[in-house]
């Protein structure tokens, strides 16, 4: 059975289409000029070759995805769109999931010598430019139980205004309704050796996941450089997992004692974030830096922190006289509380090439490694992509986790490597 959550998520997001058709249609007394409905459907199977560490966890899990899109656009350029999320998984309960990636309308106008965007409904902004990891990235929430690699955001409802002009371009938003992340349950690989209940989600202050959040950012171009600086204040998207030695149920109800189980808790923090690229020619450098205050370290304590990953990529064109190119990646992943941190990048080296034949198919083929500069542990990573038709495509991806310490956070997915197949329709 779906969530508390993706129930009310969902009737909001049906609440928001009615409110928006109307808008769009009815009370602006314009006619459609533009619908377009596009999106994907994929078959997926994943295959993890080591035997499962916990018990009831399997070796394959395969399903489908579901991602379409409505496009309306009215005679007077208020646009709606619309794009929900479907996963079905037949080994977790939790993976099979639905979201709202998209339900917003758009209104765009003029303002002095430039233009400014409003955005209201559920949306997904992007901030960021290294290809490791996005660190200044903090608007939506990850999802993930799509991918480890904690890029894969879902839907948040926003208020979200842009104004740019030859000055920049400067982002406002306000937010409320906080995301909980998803994490794999019982069933499922790539997960720790307890449970995360999500059910039993803690918020500082009272409030709760209803507290609202403001973010801002500008970013110009001045030369060779395109730069951005952003602010958050609100919920951190980032949980602090707390034990449970008795969750059995609602927090505050009556019910059976059950297993240990990992509990998220979600500070408020403040976020200071600057992202910059400067390109000359074939190589880009960039930079992404944060200075994070209130949030919570591996040791449950209050720690103010910076992070910050710098590097760069060279691109070598017409490989050999050919139509191939292939693009080199370095980058240096540190976050200042080194082995108190929640994540992956205490202190990490990422390498990467991107090799792409530039063919009718779009054939493309990038392999990484992410290696613990303080340990000796390394995540190798391997992914194809390859059109059949104009509308069929395929994807194979593998991972593997090599060498990790029993000491680290995530020592419990040493055999959880895996070779995953796609085969996308897109329509």
């Amino acid at each position: 059975m779906p969530s508390r959550i993706t129930v009310r998520l969902l009737c909001f997001g049906v609440c928001l289409i009615g409110v928006s058709v109307y808008t769009v249609s009815s009370r602006a007394q314009a006619a459609i000029a533009e619908i377009d409905f596009t999106g994907r459907l994929s078959a997926e199977s994943r295959w993890f070759p080591q035997p499962a560490l916990f018990p009831d966890q399997g070796s394959n899990a395969s399903g489908f995805v579901a991602i379409p899109n409505l496009y309306l656009e009215d005679e007077a350029g208020r646009v709606l769109s619309i794009t929900p999320f479907f996963r079905y998984d037949s080994a977790d309960a939790r993976r099979t999931h639905f979201d709202l990636r998209e339900a917003y309308i758009l209104l765009t106008g003029a303002l002095g010598n430039g233009e400014w965007e409003l955005r209201l409904g559920i949306d997904r902004v992007f901030w960021g430019v290294v290809e490791s990891r996005h660190l200044v990235d903090i608007v939506n929430q990850i999802d993930l139980v799509e991918h480890p690699d904690e890029k894969t955001r879902m839907g948040q409802p926003m208020a979200y205004v842009t104004w740019s002009s030859n000055w920049g371009v400067l982002e406002l938003l306000g937010m409320t309704y906080h995301r909980a992340r998803t994490f794999p349950g019982s069933k499922g690989r790539l997960r720790a050796s307890l449970i995360v209940d999500d059910e039993r989600v803690e918020y500082e202050g009272s409030s709760g996941k209803w507290h609202p959040d403001f973010a801002a950012r500008y970013s110009h171009t001045l030369g060779l450089m395109d730069f951005g600086v952003s602010v958050f204040d609100g919920t951190a998207r980032d949980p602090t997992l707390g034990l449970c030695l008795d969750c059995g149920g609602q927090p505050g109800q009556s019910s059976p004692p059950g297993p240990p189980a990992l509990y998220p808790t979600y500070e408020r923090i403040r976020q200071f974030g600057v992202d910059a690229q400067w390109t000359t020619g074939s190589l880009l450098l960039k930079l992404e830096a944060i200075r994070r205050t209130g949030a919570r370290n591996l040791l449950s304590t209050e720690e103010d922190y910076n992070a910050f990953v710098v590097g760069g990529e060279y691109s070598l064109f017409s490989l050999l006289g050919s139509d191939s190119d292939l693009t080199l990646f370095v980058e240096w992943d540190r976050d200042g509380r080194g082995r108190r941190a929640t994540n992956f990048y205490e202190n990490d080296l990422f390498a990467a090439l991107r090799f792409m034949l530039n063919d009718v198919q779009g054939t493309e083929v990038t392999a990484s490694v992410l290696h613990d500069l303080d340990r000796s542990q390394r995540i190798y990573g391997l992914e194809l992509a390859r059109r059949l038709t104009d509308t069929w495509s395929v994807n194979l991806e593998s991972v593997a986790i090599t060498n990790i310490d029993a000491s680290d956070l995530y020592y419990d997915l040493r055999r959880d490597g895996f070779v995953q197949f796609s085969l996308d329709y897109h329509f």
